[in-house]
């Protein structure tokens, strides 16, 4: 089984409103903000951004995050690098850390178990 494209950007910000405005300028809509300055934005049907605020002594990252149907029958190729098996998160999903050959780390997700 392999991964279905991307299901999401996380971008790390040290402006949540002002990168929200930039978002919705290019045509995302706001799905929801949390009271601790982030909140998930779209643009139709597409991935989702993922935008939360960081501390101006640190530098904002991006991660990518592809979408992989489901975490018990996904099998990587055992030239992957696996950083992290399938863990569940405190969002309702399953996520794997695996690492490219340049050393870029990558994040694959799947719906949370039933």
């Amino acid at each position: 089984m392999a991964t279905e494209g991307i299901e999401a950007v996380f971008l790390e910000t040290h402006n949540w409103g002002r990168a929200a405005k930039f978002f919705q300028g290019l045509g995302f809509e706001l799905e929801f903000s949390t009271d601790h300055n982030s909140g998930q934005l779209r643009n139709g049907d597409g991935p989702y951004v993922f935008i939360a605020e960081v501390p101006e002594d640190r530098e904002p990252r991006t991660r990518i995050v592809l979408k992989v149907p489901d975490a018990d029958t996904f099998r990587p190729d055992p030239a992957v690098e696996v950083v992290t098996p399938f863990e569940d998160t405190h969002y309702g999903t399953r996520e794997m850390t695996v690492r490219d050959p340049d050393g870029r780390l990558w994040t694959l997700q799947a719906p949370a178990e039933n």
